[in-house]
């Protein structure tokens, strides 16, 4: 019992609020080859300020295009972020017992937020630079529900109205998330629905009752560029997004000194990126300065595998084509992934950044089944005590596969993973799994191909 008791000391890896970073980090500072930018869908010319001024602030256009390396946080996003940041980083020692493998495997805790993910650490920043631009009201679509619950709390802290059209198969399978977001005083729509112009032409084909995240993005802008007091937020995909969550691998990087420990690969789900960019882009910065030299490992759903099975190309970033086009790994605008329980990874494309790393052959990416997700869901939670959202399963799946590698090989293995966010309001996905009744889609290239038809060719 002494030795569990010493564990128990020793496992948890915390920041005082004084040590918490006031910046955010900009990748394409440090990149040597910058991304393509993207083009506006009729000139096929890069866009500009003016072309995304009906949808976002002057302040996070900024952000989305500025090259300099740090963007200092406000005093304002700073004070909300100190609710519940810095957050934790633990030592998964029981989970590492438990699989018998020497590996050390490390966790950055992103579920003790007021949302219970990553995603108010861009929903603050946005809330905040609408509000002081004198925005009335946002809108956006949500997946699983937790950037909806996430935009639904800032706007309340900043005195903003919240729309959110959130994709059909998690608004149907995920109801406390919907009454979660009314609780922040968001008002919620089951995407494809009949209030927008997008929503009714592609709610018409049956293919589309589950809804997809492009086509709530559709519905979203559609909104807002028809209010001029209104403004789109989006949770994921966008470089000023990716910005915002830097804040994760800032602070793992501090805790990561603090157990002196380096990480020889860091693992995290990808749907639109924002998760995994959050944590790796900081480590990265340090990998092309030479000081580390970590693989760094994208974990996507089999059933919507952007980076392994997509293609890299200009697309749209909806379903409805009223998006700039972006160089991304895509399935084509007009895929609607399997109604997978990862309801937040759902999502045709990759962030033109991740892409762009990707292609540039900084980091890897591997596609997992969602039954061998769970499993590791469930062999966490009865180690480590907290039941995972089924986003960050994925990386965990994909940690537990090199854990075990580790046990054959005798490499030294130092794992690092962002867990975005607690299971709590996903139970049902459990009971799924855990009743026999979760199947793996079976994944082809037929699957895919009617979509990516619909690429545009550029």
């Amino acid at each position: 019992m002494a030795d569990m008791d010493d564990t128990v000391r020793r496992h948890k890896y915390e920041l005082s609020e004084d040590e918490m970073p006031t910046r955010w980090y900009n990748i394409v500072a440090d990149l040597p080859t910058p991304p393509p930018p993207p083009l506006h869908p009729g000139t096929h010319e890069p866009v500009g300020p003016a072309d995304l001024a009906p949808l976002f602030p002057m302040a996070l256009i900024e952000q989305e295009v500025t090259t300099e390396r740090y963007v200092d946080i406000p005093g304002g996003v700073l004070d909300v972020y100190r609710q519940w940041r810095p957050s934790p980083l633990f030592r998964a020692h029981r989970l590492e017992q438990a699989l018998g493998t020497p590996a050390r495997i490390y966790y950055k805790y992103e579920g003790l937020s007021p949302a219970g993910s990553h995603k108010p650490n861009t929903a603050v920043p946005q809330a905040y630079y609408n509000a002081a631009e004198g925005v009335k009201k946002l809108t956006t679509e949500t997946g699983a529900g937790q950037w909806g619950t996430a935009l639904a709390f800032a706007a309340a802290l900043f005195g903003l109205e919240c729309e959110v059209w959130q994709v059909g198969a998690s608004y149907d399978a995920k109801p406390y998330r919907k009454l979660m977001m009314e609780a922040f005083g968001g008002v919620v729509h089951r995407s494809p629905s009949e209030l927008t112009e997008a929503g009714r032409l592609l709610g018409a084909d049956p293919a589309n009752w589950s809804g997809s995240l492009g086509i709530a993005i559709s519905e979203a802008v559609e909104v807002a560029a028809g209010d001029p007091e209104t403004r789109y937020a989006l949770g994921s995909v966008l470089n000023h997004v990716l910005l915002h969550q830097t804040i994760i691998g800032e602070e793992a990087l501090l805790q990561m000194a603090k157990a002196e420990d380096t990480p020889t690969l860091i693992v995290g789900c990808t749907g639109g990126g924002s998760n995994f960019a959050g944590l790796s882009f900081p480590f990265l910065r340090e990998k092309l300065a030479g000081k580390i030299s970590p693989r760094i490992l994208a974990a996507e759903p089999a059933s919507c595998p952007s980076l392994t099975q997509g293609v890299y190309a200009y697309d749209f970033g909806d379903t409805a084509g009223m998006t700039p086009l972006m160089k991304m790994h895509t399935l084509g605008h007009d895929f609607v992934p399997d109604p997978i329980h990862a309801g937040g990874l759902r999502y045709h494309g990759m962030a033109p950044l991740i892409s762009h790393v990707y292609e540039e052959g900084y980091m890897e990416a591997e596609a997992v089944p969602q039954t061998e997700c769970f499993a590791a869901a469930i062999k966490f939670a009865r180690t480590e005590g907290i039941v995972p959202a089924p986003e960050p399963t994925h990386a965990l799946a994909l940690a537990i596969r090199e854990a075990e590698r580790a046990k054959e090989t005798g490499e030294e293995t130092v794992i690092l993973t962002a867990l975005c966010g607690h299971g709590h309001f996903d139970l049902a996905a459990y009971d799924a799994y855990l009743t026999g009744q979760m199947t793996d889609e079976a994944v082809s290239a037929e699957r895919f191909a009617a979509a990516l038809e619909t690429v545009p060719q550029i």
